[in-house]
């Protein structure tokens, strides 16, 4: 059985993150969506939210599990018997950070194979960080994320208002 790790802090999930796990849900058996903490970022969204997300955003992929892990991803990949962990690549900025993760990720586990999955165009400009900057200015983000999350900003804003 082919077991993949996608890796991520999906702070929130974003329509590129989404499909780039419905590609590798079509290439693996089972696709590993791991929420990684990090102890030195602060976070939007909470953990729970984030897990939520990802799962109301992926509940037709019958072959995708989400967890959670605070420690090292290729601890987390060999634990769960994942040979491959997926990167998705928008820009050469990103192959050339996730070429240095792999240096030490190969240290780590000589067994696990990186597998880099190319944005679709339409997402390509697409980050985390870019939806956070537009939820700051209310900026519209339909297309851009998940239903789960637009909901959830949404509701935000309302409970902003509501304490005002």
């Amino acid at each position: 059985m082919a077991i993949a790790v996608y890796p991520g802090s999906f702070d929130p999930v974003t329509m590129g993150h989404v499909d780039v796990i419905r590609r590798a849900a079509s290439i693996f058996d089972t696709v590993r969506v791991c929420v990684m903490r990090n102890p030195d970022k602060t976070y939007t969204f909470s953990e729970a939210e984030r897990m939520a997300f990802l799962k109301e955003s992926t509940r037709e992929l019958d072959n995708v599990i989400v967890d959670a892990h605070d420690g090292l991803l290729m601890d987390y990949a060999v634990a769960n018997g994942a040979k491959v962990v997926i990167k998705g690549l928008r820009t050469i900025a990103d192959f050339e950070y996730e070429m240095q993760m792999d240096y030490f990720n190969k240290r780590l586990a000589p067994g696990v194979e990186t597998l880099y999955l190319m944005a679709d165009n339409k997402y390509s400009v697409l980050s985390a960080s870019a939806i956070r900057q537009l939820m700051a200015f209310d900026g519209e983000l339909a297309g851009l994320v998940p239903p789960a999350v637009l909901e959830a900003v949404a509701d935000r804003h309302k409970r902003e208002e509501q304490n005002q």
